[in-house]
């Protein structure tokens, strides 16, 4: 199924459809000088977005009450947890843990996908 196949088939909320396979790093584009997200899933108890971020778009530092996957998907991406930075390429991941600062530095065009996972951060 390609992009525009299944942009006809999303919800109304914008999350891809149960059971319509796709291409993960197909289902956002690029767009220029911006960051662009899209919801894969949202419930209550955590969310998947995929991102793409132009040249020179990143994240600034924020503190989140809950774990959050980052995995890229398209190119590379510098991502600093607690003050230690990590470059990553594409399929490479990181746990970002509760609690901790983090943020993503410019370093060209990526994509990314994030799993924010709201339950079990009591820990």
């Amino acid at each position: 199924m390609d992009t525009t196949e299944l942009e006809k088939t999303s919800s109304k909320d914008g999350e891809i459809p149960k059971g319509s396979p796709h291409i993960i790093v197909e289902l956002i584009q690029y767009e220029h000088d911006a960051v662009v997200s899209k919801s894969i899933m949202k419930r209550a108890t955590g969310s998947i977005n995929a991102m793409s971020f132009d040249s020179g778009e990143g994240l600034n530092e924020k503190i989140s009450p809950f774990d959050t996957y980052a995995q890229v998907i398209d190119g590379d991406a510098v991502i600093v947890v607690d003050g230690k930075a990590s470059k990553l390429q594409t399929g490479e991941g990181i746990i970002i843990p509760a609690h901790k600062s983090s943020y993503i530095q410019p370093n060209g065009r990526f994509k990314l996908l994030l799993t924010v996972i709201k339950s079990g951060y009591e820990d």
